[in-house]
C-alpha cells in the first residue's frame, strides 16, 4: 500500500489532530465513560496513515485492529455486564496471563521476523513487541480489566522514546501524557472495583 505523499505541514496537523482524539479518548476511558470509544475510532484512522507513512507498519496495522477492538468494547461496555449490563470492572485471572503472554511472545517473535525481511522498518522487532503487547492491553480494556492500565504503563514508557526517534515530537508527548492518564485510570478502576467486590473475579 502507497500513501500518497503529502506536505510535512499536512502530515503535522494529521498528527495534532489524532493527538487530540488520542488525549480524549483515554481521559474518557480512565473515567469508564462510553464515548471513550468512539473517540478512540477517530484516533486509530487517523494514525493508520500517520503510521504507515512514518515506515511503523506493525503499529499501522495495529491501528486497524484496534479499530475493530474499539467497535467491540463500546458494545461490551455497553452490554457485556451480567444479563446484557453494563460491564464492570474486574481484575485479570492466572488463566488470562498463561494465556496471553505466551500468544504475544510468539506473535511478536513472528511479527518482528516478517517486518526484518520484508519491509524497510529500522526497527522491526521493536515495533513488533510494542503492537503485541498493545493488544492485550486493549483487548483487556475491552473487557474492562483493571490490569490494562499496568500494561499501558510499561508499553508507553518504551513508545515515548521510540516515537522521538521517528520524527513524531507531538505523539511523544500524546504518549507521555498517556503515562499519567494511565496511572490515574488505574486509581479510578481500583476505586470501581472496591465498590463492587461482587466483580473482583474476571470472566475468563
Amino acid at each position: 500500500m502507497t500513501l500518497p505523499v503529502f506536505g510535512w505541514e499536512l502530515w503535522t496537523w494529521v498528527e495534532n489532530v489524532a493527538v487530540l482524539f488520542g488525549l480524549v479518548s483515554v481521559y474518557l476511558s480512565a473515567k469508564e465513560r462510553i464515548a471513550s470509544w468512539p473517540t478512540a475510532i477517530v484516533n486509530v484512522g487517523l494514525y493508520f496513515f500517520l503510521f504507515w507513512h512514518s515506515k511503523l507498519y506493525a503499529d499501522a496495522v495495529l491501528q486497524i485492529v484496534y479499530l475493530v477492538l474499539s467497535v467491540y468494547g463500546w458494545y461490551e461496555w455497553l452490554y457485556g455486564g451480567a444479563e446484557r449490563s453494563t460491564l464492570q470492572v474486574t481484575r485479570a485471572t492466572r488463566g488470562h496471563w498463561i494465556v496471553s503472554v505466551p500468544l504475544a511472545t510468539a506473535f511478536a517473535i513472528g511479527l518482528g521476523y516478517f517486518m526484518s525481511t520484508h519491509t524497510d522498518s529500522p526497527v522491526p522487532y521493536l515495533d513488533a513487541s510494542l503492537t503485541s503487547v498493545s493488544l492485550v492491553a486493549q483487548w483487556m480494556m475491552t473487557r474492562k480489566l483493571l490490569e490494562n492500565w499496568l500494561v499501558w504503563i510499561g508499553v508507553n514508557l518504551v513508545y515515548v522514546p521510540t516515537f522521538i526517534s521517528r520524527g513524531l515530537p507531538a505523539t511523544a508527548v500524546q504518549y507521555a501524557v498517556f503515562l499519567v492518564l494511565a496511572w490515574m485510570g488505574y486509581v479510578g478502576w481500583k476505586r470501581s472495583l472496591a465498590v463492587s467486590p461482587a466483580t473482583a473475579t474476571a470472566r475468563a
